[in-house]
């Protein structure tokens, strides 16, 4: 074994010292090559423009260079002092990639541009920059206009019922300017624009019937006085003495030491540290995506700033644990927070179509593909007694561009995580190569309505123009070509059970999609699932009754009886069986439950998810005393 590790450590140095040369080069020809790519922001705005753009995010420098590039004349209008969003204010700087069957990028166009031109899925903060000003700069026909202090659409009134975003009225350098566009792509991280204007919207997770729901944020910090030898160590580690499928590390990322980090102690209970994400500066810093922030509304300025305050509090002490328990961080000292929260989850817009769940780990085309997914379904927790899970892992399925039109308002388009994914959905949607192409597609797709003078919403039920926004698209660096993937469990007896269970968050199928179906179910479990189905499908229930696991063989009796408790009955196993039956639950799978009639049949999960939605569907359909 040592001589192993001896082995796989020279092997790794030797490798590294490779890596670590080419990375110098091509570091040194980057920042040569970008070294003048300045963007030189507009001091004022004209009164009128094709299309603008609100909100600099990776996704509106895709939407706003796109709009260009199909020969729109452009405003790009931010609050913030520079392009890149949440990637460059926020420090996020790793890219959950989305790669198809074949493992090939799946978003190209403007994504793959960007991608091309940074150190790859883990980037340093400048060079990020320096690119997104480089595709702006590159487009005579694009403006932009930075440190904008309030931006709001400017709305009209229109017939049934209907309304239009005809521009957007903006406070810079103390000035109110208000500006006109025939259309509006609203790239922020909320949705703010489209909020202001009256589109309707689901927050967090109450879609789910989770009121309080919304995924913790994050403030990323910087990490300094780490050289190379210190980063060969955290390879070394992660690579060769932590078995764990979720860690790893290459030249410029690393991921992990959850074991180390299940030890710290915060010192508020609105803190969690988990596993640290690790991205590696050109300088040698490292930037650290690992604190959890609960009970922040992404919405209210001042709960944002409390966060700040919060884990500015926390970070010295977390960078002392960090010395005594991560190798090759002893010397690390903090070199800074990120300014901007990593905020994952607010408003989740109703757009003319909603991104399922089901859409995603179906695999799913549709016919107005205008970006594809293939991320995991990463749901981080929303409280730090609830651990995030990981519901399920897609191939590769299509994001519609109805997701990104607003239904009761007209002359906008909605992109990034805010766009029209049901909560769930956006747990995968939600990433920036998704958010760059569904840009790319806005882009183009205001210039198509414009020449066609029709609305976003008249364009997206017109077979002919989707056809043509497609094929433009394809032109402009895209690959958007129709799919089929089957996905085997949906032929499952049980399935049906799945879905529902999937659908309130309840089932995890981890990154192989292994929801354990024919697996027995622990009593307990059961008990915790059928507690949050009741509390969330929003039944009616008023009293939920204590039920207790009895120790013994789980069966399908004891589950009957805990059902008909919260019916407020207190019947026998088997008088509770006899009840549900004779309300039709067993009728529709009938075949299937005939090996669970055997009281020495342990419950599985597919039929404790079953039995729970048909006793849900018992419950919608029917009038049960309650």
């Amino acid at each position: 074994m040592i001589i192993n590790r001896r082995f796989a450590l020279s092997a790794l140095l030797a490798g590294a010292a490779v890596i670590i040369l080419a990375c110098v080069l091509v570091n040194a020809i980057n920042n040569r090559v970008m070294e003048d790519e300045y963007l030189h922001p507009l001091s004022h705005a004209e009164d009128a423009y094709d299309l603008l753009v609100v909100g600099g995010e990776p996704e509106g420098v895709a939407a706003a260079v796109s709009g260009a590039r199909n020969g729109l004349n452009v405003l790009l209008v931010d609050t913030g002092p520079e392009l890149g969003g949440l990637m460059t204010r926020g420090w996020l700087n790793s890219i959950d990639m989305n790669y198809g069957p074949d493992g090939e990028i799946l978003n190209k166009g403007i994504f793959q541009e960007f991608y091309n031109r940074v150190e790859g899925d883990s980037f340093d903060v400048r060079t990020a920059v320096r690119t997104f000003n480089r595709l702006v700069n590159r487009e005579e026909k694009l403006s932009v206009l930075l440190n904008a202090e309030t931006i709001t659409p400017v709305v009209e009134d229109e017939p049934l019922g209907r309304r239009a975003v005809t521009g957007i009225k903006l406070v810079h350098d103390g000035v109110l300017e208000e500006i006109s566009a025939r259309a509006v792509i609203d790239a922020t991280q909320d949705a703010d624009m489209a909020a202001l204007a009256g589109v309707p919207f689901s927050l967090g997770q109450e879609d789910i019937g989770r009121q309080s729901g919304l995924m913790a944020v994050t403030r990323v910090f910087r990490l300094e006085n780490v050289n190379w030898l210190d980063w060969l160590k955290i390879l070394y580690h992660l690579r060769f003495t932590d078995d764990k499928k979720s860690t790893g590390a290459n030249i410029h990322s690393a991921w992990g030491f959850y074991e180390q980090t299940s030890l710290y102690k915060p010192s508020d209970e609105r803190l969690f540290l988990r596993g640290l994400n690790i991205g590696r500066q050109n300088d040698g810093s490292l930037l650290i995506n690992a604190l959890l922030i609960f009970g922040v509304d992404p919405l209210d300025p001042g709960s944002r700033q409390e966060a700040k305050k919060i884990a500015a509090r926390e970070i010295p002490l977390i960078v002392d644990f960090i010395n005594k328990h991560i190798p090759g961080l002893n010397k690390a000292v903090s070199g800074g927070m990120a300014p901007e929260l990593y905020v994952r989850e607010s408003r989740h817009i109703w757009g003319e179509y909603r991104l399922t769940l089901d859409d995603v780990l179906e695999n799913r085309d549709f016919d107005d593909r205008i970006a594809f997914g293939s991320y995991p379904v990463d749901i981080q927790p929303a409280d730090p007694g609830i651990p995030g899970i990981i519901i399920g892992a897609p191939q590769q399925y299509a994001v519609p561009f109805r997701c990104l039109v607003p239904r009761q308002v007209d002359g906008l388009l909605v992109v990034g995580r805010s766009a029209g994914f049901d909560s769930l959905a956006h747990g995968s949607a939600r990433t920036i190569p998704v958010g760059m192409a569904a840009g790319q597609a806005a882009g183009a797709a205001a210039a198509l309505a414009a020449e066609n003078e029709l609305t976003f919403r008249e364009m997206a039920g017109s077979r002919p123009l989707i056809t043509a926004l497609q094929r433009r698209l394809n032109e402009q660096g895209m690959e958007l070509k129709p799919f089929r993937i089957a996905n085997e469990l949906t032929g499952h007896e049980a399935y049906a059970g799945l879905k529902l269970v999937r659908g309130l968050g309840l089932a995890s199928g981890g990154y192989n999609n292994d929801y354990q179906l024919d697996r027995d179910i622990a009593e307990q479990r059961y008990i915790n699932i059928l507690y949050q189905a009741a509390k969330q499908t929003g039944l009616g229930i008023k009293e939920h009754p204590a039920l207790y696991p009895e120790g013994n063989v789980f069966n399908l009796y004891d589950a009957c009886r805990m059902l008909v408790k919260f019916l407020g009955m207190d019947l026998s196993k088997q008088a509770s069986f006899d009840y549900l039956a004779e309300k039709g639950v067993f009728a529709e799978h009938e075949d299937y439950w005939q090996d669970y009639m055997n009281p020495g049949q342990p419950l599985s999960h597919g039929a404790a998810y079953l039995l729970i939605k048909e006793f849900v569907d018992m419950l919608q359909e029917a009038d049960i005393p309650q």
